[in-house]
C-alpha cells in the first residue's frame, strides 16, 4: 500500500553553521510517527470514493461464490479421499524447489498430483513434470491468487486419484491468497530466512489462515541476520496453534519431517463408497 505524500518545496541554502558531528539527529514528530492507516474501517481495506459498507457488500459477494466452490471442492476431495494442500509464500521464498524435493521422494510411496498457479509462464508445471509427476499449469494473468473456481476446473482436466495427495502451488503473494478458501484441507505457508522475521505480524491473516509454517533455507542461517526463533515466536502469536518445521532444500532438514506430516494428514482421511464419490461431485 503505498503512502502518499506532497512534495515539500526545495530547501534554501542554510546560513547557520554545520551541525557538530556528535550532534543529536532530529527526532520524528507525533504526526510522522502516527502514520496513516488504511485497515482499520469495517472492510480493513480502502478504496477511493467507495464507502466502507459498499466494499464489505462486495467482498462478501466474491467470497460467498467461492466459498460454494470451495465446498463443492472438499466434498469432491473429501469423497475420493484425496489430500489437498494450499501452499503459499511470498514470491522467492522457495515454494517450488520445496515441492519439487518433496515430489522425488513420495512418488514412490502414493499417488500425487499437483496444480501450479502463477500470473504468467509454464515455468513451475514443468519442473513438476520433470519429476515425472503429472502437473497442470493456471495462469491468472494479472489476478494475485487461485481461486475455487479456478481449481475446480483444474481437478476436472487432472482426476487425481483416490487416496492420493494433490498439490496446489499458489501464486505467490501473502495477502490475497489469505481470504480464499480452495476446497484445501490446510494452507501451509512457506517463510523463507532470507525474508525478514516479523513477516507474521505483517502479514498476519496468511499465517493465522495456516496449519503449518515451513521456515525454508535453514542452511543459510549461518550467513544471515535472521532469528529463527523470533520468527517462530510472532508466527505463534498470531496463530498459537500453527505447526512450524524447519527446512532446507539443499540439505534436506526437516523434509523427514514434513512428509511424516502429510502422511499422517493423509491417513486422516476416509474414502466413501465409490457411488456416493461420484454423486458427490455433480460432474
Amino acid at each position: 500500500m503505498l503512502q502518499y505524500r506532497p512534495m515539500e518545496p526545495a530547501a534554501r541554502p542554510s546560513q547557520e553553521p554545520a551541525r557538530s558531528a556528535q550532534a543529536p539527529a532530529p527526532t520524528a514528530t507525533a504526526a510522522e510517527t502516527a502514520g496513516l492507516d488504511f485497515g482499520q474501517g469495517r472492510a480493513r481495506a480502502h478504496v477511493q470514493g467507495v464507502s466502507q459498507s459498499r466494499l464489505v457488500r462486495i467482498e462478501r459477494d466474491i467470497l460467498g461464490k467461492n466459498d460454494e466452490h470451495a465446498a463443492r471442492n472438499r466434498t469432491w476431495l473429501e469423497a475420493r479421499g484425496i489430500l489437498a494442500l494450499n501452499l503459499v509464500s511470498s514470491p522467492g521464498a522457495g515454494k517450488t524447489s520445496v515441492l519439487v524435493r518433496t515430489l522425488e521422494t513420495v512418488r514412490e510411496r502414493f499417488s500425487v498430483a499437483v496444480i501450479e498457479g502463477d500470473q504468467q509462464t509454464s515455468f513451475d508445471a514443468d519442473r513438476i513434470r520433470a519429476t515425472g509427476v503429472p502437473a497442470l499449469q493456471i495462469n491468472t494473468g494479472r489476478g494475485c491468487h487461485l481461486d475455487a473456481s479456478m481449481v475446480e476446473q483444474a481437478m476436472v482436466r487432472l482426476q487425481p486419484a483416490v487416496r492420493s495427495v494433490l498439490m496446489i502451488e499458489n501464486v505467490g503473494n501473502l495477502v490475497c491468497p489469505s481470504a480464499f478458501d480452495l476446497g484445501e484441507a490446510h494452507k501451509v505457508v512457506v517463510l523463507s530466512v532470507t525474508e525478514g522475521e516479523d513477516k507474521p505480524l505483517k502479514y498476519p491473516d496468511m499465517f493465522r489462515a495456516a496449519g503449518l509454517m515451513l521456515l525454508n533455507k535453514c542452511d543459510l542461517l549461518p550467513y544471515l541476520r535472521f532469528d529463527a526463533e523470533r520468527a517462530i515466536e510472532y508466527a505463534h502469536r498470531v496463530n498459537p496453534n500453527i505447526r512450524v518445521i524447519r527446512t532446507s532444500v539443499s540439505t534436506g532438514e526437516g523434509f523427514g519431517e514434513w512428509i511424516g506430516w502429510i502422511e499422517g494428514e493423509r491417513a486422516r482421511l476416509d474414502v466413501r463408497p465409490s457411488a456416493e464419490a461420484g454423486a458427490a461431485t455433480g460432474r
